[in-house]
Parts: C-alpha cells; sequence; structure tokens
C-alpha cells in the first residue's frame, strides 16, 4: 500500500471515534488532501526534503498501548521522579500512564473530551490557531488526527511546584513509526508553568513524529518551555510550538536538538496584547547527515511588547543547520522592542548553515535588529589554550562548550539544565 492509501486507511480507522472534534479533523483532512505534502519548492521548505520521510512502508495504525512501566520509569530525566508527567504512545495521549501530582493546579484531560465540556469554548477558539502561521498539509495531516490529542489547563493564579514533564514514546521495534501529537494548552491568568516535551524512540528504528502544541499564555502569566530532541539518528521530526500571548505574559523557550535524521522545528509567539514578553533560545549539535531546520515568527501585533531571540549551531561531518526567523512589527505595534540573532560553528569540511533573519516593521516607534555569523572555531583561542598544554582534542571541547553555554544558561530547572549539560558535553568531547 503506497503512503497516501495508508494515510487515508489510518484517517478512515479513527472516524466514529470521535464526536467533538469531527468537524475539526474532517477540515483539516481536507485541506491535506488538497495541498499533500510540501517539496523543496515550497519557499517555507525549501532547505528540508519532508517529502523523503513519507514511505510506503510507514506503519501509521491507530492501535492501543502496550506501553509498559519499566520502559517509562527507565526513560525519566534524572533529577524529575517528581514531576507531573503526562506520556504519550505513537502519537496518541496515554491518560492511565500520565500522573499528575498537582491535581489542585494542574488539569490534564484527553482534547477529545476538553471539546465537549466546560472548556469546549476555549478548545473552539484556539485549537487550529497555528495553521494561520503554517498553511501546509504537514499542519492539516496533525490536524486531521487531533482525536488522540491531550488538553492541559493551569488555573488562574497557581504556580507549579514541580515541571510538567511530556515524555513522547514512539515504538519502531515492529519498523517505521509515524506518530502525530496534539497538544492544546491553558496557562491562565497570574499562572507560573515549566512544561518540558521530551522524545523515546523504543527499538531503534526509523521513526516519524509529526507534532503540534499550541499554548494560550494568560495576562500576567510566566511560561517555560524546554524542547529535547535526542531520539536517535533514524528519528525524525517536524513539530510547531505556537504561543498566544496576553497582557503581560511572558514566554522562555529553550529548544535543543542533539540528534536526528530530519528535524524541523516551528516555534511562534504571537503577541496579541501589550506588554508581553518572550525569550527564544534554540541550540543545535548536528553530525553525520543529519538536516536541522528552525523556523522561528515573532508576530507583533500590539504596542509596548519585547522579544529577544538567540540560536546556536555546531554542524560536523556532512551535517545542515538552518535558521530561518522572522519578526513582524505591524502597523499599530508603537514601541517595540525585537532582538534576533543566530550565530553558527562549522566543525566538519563538508558541513554547512543556512541562515535568514528577517524583519518586516510597519510602525515607526520601534527598537530591532537582528544578525547571524558563520565561521569555525577561534584560531587564536585554540591556539592560546594549546599553549597552555591542553590538547587539541579537549581545546577544541571548550572552546565548543563555551559557545553553547550561552543557551544552556536559559535553562533554570537545575536538574533538566545538568543533564543535558552532561549529554551535551559528551557529545563535543566526541566531536572534538
Amino acid at each position: 500500500m503506497d503512503v497516501k492509501s495508508n494515510l487515508k486507511t489510518a484517517y478512515s480507522q479513527q472516524e466514529g471515534n470521535s464526536t467533538h472534534l469531527a468537524s475539526f479533523q474532517t477540515e483539516n483532512w481536507k485541506t491535506f488532501s488538497g495541498m499533500g505534502i510540501p517539496a523543496l519548492k515550497h519557499e517555507e521548505w525549501k532547505y528540508i526534503p519532508v517529502k523523503n520521510i513519507f514511505k510506503d512502508e510507514m506503519n501509521i495504525a491507530i492501535e492501543s498501548s502496550n506501553l509498559e512501566d519499566t520502559i517509562i520509569k527507565k526513560s525519566i530525566l534524572p533529577g524529575t521522579e517528581e514531576a507531573n508527567t503526562i506520556v504519550f504512545f505513537n502519537g496518541r495521549f496515554q491518560a492511565d500512564h500520565s500522573i499528575i501530582h498537582e491535581k489542585d493546579a494542574l488539569v490534564v484531560k484527553s482534547l477529545e473530551t476538553a471539546a465537549g465540556d466546560e472548556d469546549a469554548l476555549f478548545v473552539e477558539e484556539h485549537l487550529g490557531h497555528s495553521q494561520a502561521y503554517h498553511p501546509d498539509g504537514v499542519n492539516a495531516l496533525n490536524g486531521a488526527f487531533a482525536s488522540g490529542g491531550a488538553f492541559i489547563k493551569l488555573k488562574k493564579g497557581k504556580s507549579l511546584l514541580q515541571p510538567l514533564i511530556i515524555y513522547h514514546f514512539s515504538d519502531s521495534s515492529n519498523g517505521f513509526r509515524f506518530s502525530q501529537p496534539r497538544i492544546l494548552a491553558s496557562i491562565e491568568a497570574n499562572a507560573q508553568i515549566t512544561i518540558v516535551e521530551t522524545y523515546i524512540n523504543i527499538g531503534g528504528g526509523e521513526s516519524f513524529t509529526n507534532e503540534v502544541i499550541e499554548i494560550c499564555t494568560g495576562r500576567d502569566s510566566i511560561t517555560r518551555y524546554i524542547k529535547l530532541q535526542n531520539e536517535g539518528k533514524h528519528s525524525n521530526h517536524t513539530g510547531t510550538t505556537h504561543v498566544r500571548q496576553l497582557e503581560r505574559s511572558n514566554t522562555h523557550a529553550v529548544t535543543i536538538t542533539l540528534d536526528g535524521a530530519i528535524v524541523r522545528n516551528n516555534l511562534n509567539m504571537v503577541m496579541e496584547d501589550e506588554h508581553a514578553e518572550s525569550h527564544m533560545y534554540g541550540l543545535y549539535l548536528l553530525n553525520g547527515n543529519t538536516i536541522a531546520d528552525n523556523h522561528t515568527i515573532v508576530d507583533n501585533r500590539m504596542p509596548h511588547c519585547e522579544s529577544n531571540e538567540l540560536y546556536k549551531g555546531i554542524m560536523d561531518d556532512q551535517s545542515t543547520g538552518v535558521f530561518n526567523g522572522k519578526i513582524f512589527v505591524r502597523k499599530d505595534s508603537q514601541k517595540t522592542n525585537a532582538y534576533q540573532s543566530n550565530k553558527n560553528i562549522l566543525i566538519g569540511d563538508q558541513a554547512s548553515a543556512n541562515t535568514k533573519p528577517q524583519l518586516e516593521i510597519f510602525a515607526d516607534d520601534v527598537k530591532c535588529s537582528h544578525g547571524c555569523t558563520i565561521g569555525k572555531l577561534d584560531e587564536d583561542a585554540l591556539f592560546y589554550l594549546r599553549a597552555r598544554g591542553i590538547s587539541e582534542k579537549n581545546a577544541k571541547a571548550l572552546l565548543l562548550q563555551a559557545f553553547a553555554s550561552d543557551i544552556l544558561g536559559q535553562i533554570e530547572h537545575e536538574a533538566i539544565k545538568n543533564y543535558i549539560e552532561q549529554l551535551i558535553s559528551e557529545r563535543l568531547s566526541f566531536q572534538a
């Protein structure tokens, strides 16, 4: 069976399972059927051959979970044993495996349930908002399978004592696994939360995760978001993180990409009210033939908003890093401060980087800047370390760790930061 027939069969299998999301899924399936999978001639996908990921042998079947608790326990991030946890298996929310300790503050349920209860109006207003910024077949395909998604609500005025960690398990033991997680989150006024997403490939075979997470941050709320990608060299990923920010909300996002075959990360910050603030940081450490494509959008729709963005890449072997950042300042968005920077180091002689920071400004009383660099390790700094008896290998590792430290310093949770630092230290030492 070819990939299109395979997708259609999987879509048909879920018909009748969804009552409250049926029209949303139908609309998205029609959009996907009309648009298809983006090709390289599509401007927003010209550096990443996403069509190559879609193969006839992909396992898309919707099936019951056989995820073992022992596998979950082995995957717990060090130092987060008391954290609130949400589990996805092959792209579908697993309520039985998810553990919420702070139930007085945090509500987690299936997206299908939320679309039919007291949160239905919120779901209707916010579900699918990312499509306005990514009107393509990949986003629409995820929407067509939204019935397996999760809904998260942090109640007004509540602050989580522990982070909320979302574990995405993909089982590739019996062949190429295709998963499509969907998450909609409401962070209500004056609330504070740390959300961590991480991905685990069971079996080590080829996998493809196509995810969409949409977050609405309420007035005076603080949201810290960390995305860690370290599945393995046979794992592919397309993900959209879409944040709608209300008055005086603060969002702080860190995206870490350490492994994968073809990886595409979309991160959108939509400033829908005054005095919203966003901080966006990314680090991609690539080797082999990995392609990592980071697309960011900051849409300033109201005055007095501020954004700060810094992405860094280290490319070895034949890997390719891509950064495409857009800042929009709308006509009425006076007093906007927006900064964007992308810096890349090429280690391998065949490694490459493509970077395109962009500003579109329609207001006249703003402060905006952007910039990018692509280069190799500083030879003077390398010579300085070598002259003090440090081996070339260790000297390179030290310089690369220093280059990455700006991003790692943005992770406030100490245990998660230490874990990621250890992963990066091992990777850099190996590459050097």
